[in-house]
């Protein structure tokens, strides 16, 4: 999923225009343009607010909306293949670019930028799961909490499954799928994010415990 936005005038869309958080918080890539009209202040501003609402979407500093269509549409693939992407946000810079351990208890609070938002995320890491608790978590989290939660995305580890399953979803629909198997150098770990408005922390690390094979 992607999002396009104005650099100068996002932050009054923040303020004014909730429905402009939720566009970001289910954003994987975002456009910010024209970022030849703004000062590096202003920038570095509006960058934060959006990394406030979003940690992990990669953002795309632009002029007159030019990108390589690649960049953008390479989101799915980094997913689903690369093994930090779920991991703590590292924003690296280059060109106009920049992209996105914790352990169970890692919550990401965001709040260096001034723009005051009621989106967070939560980050939830384990080891391998049990598959019938997962899935009786999930539905229930979503069926329960839908309504807050504006996006979860995770790469699954399933107690003796040699598959990863990623898994992702809106509000309280969730759709996942095995992806493909573990590689001999990777740690089979599980790693889930919700990004959502009053999220409870303690709840969502509990309960995703007590998945755990």
């Amino acid at each position: 999923m992607g999002k396009a936005a104005d650099a100068k005038h996002l932050l009054l869309r923040l303020k004014d225009a909730p429905e402009a958080e939720d566009q970001i918080a289910f954003a994987d890539a975002i456009l910010l343009n024209k970022v030849d009209l703004v000062t590096a202040e202003e920038l570095a501003e509006v960058e934060s607010a959006i990394r406030t609402i979003n940690p992990r979407a990669v953002i795309h500093r632009t002029e007159r909306a030019e990108i390589d269509l690649a960049k953008v549409l390479d989101i799915a693939r980094i997913l689903q293949n690369d093994p930090d992407f779920l991991g703590p946000e590292k924003h690296h810079h280059h060109d106009h670019d920049c992209s996105p351990d914790c352990d169970h208890e890692d919550h990401d609070h965001h709040k260096e930028s001034p723009h005051d938002t009621t989106i967070t995320s939560v980050s939830l890491r384990g080891g391998p799961l049990n598959s019938d608790l997962f899935f009786l978590w999930i539905n229930k989290i979503t069926q329960i909490d839908g309504p807050d939660i504006l996006r979860l995305k995770g790469i699954v580890a399933f107690d003796n499954d040699p598959d990863r399953y990623v898994v992702q979803g809106i509000h309280m629909i969730v759709e996942g799928d095995h992806q493909r198997a573990w590689r001999d150098d990777e740690k089979r770990e599980s790693r889930i994010v919700f990004i959502g408005r009053n999220l409870d922390h303690e709840k969502l690390t509990r309960t995703f415990r007590a998945c755990e094979a």
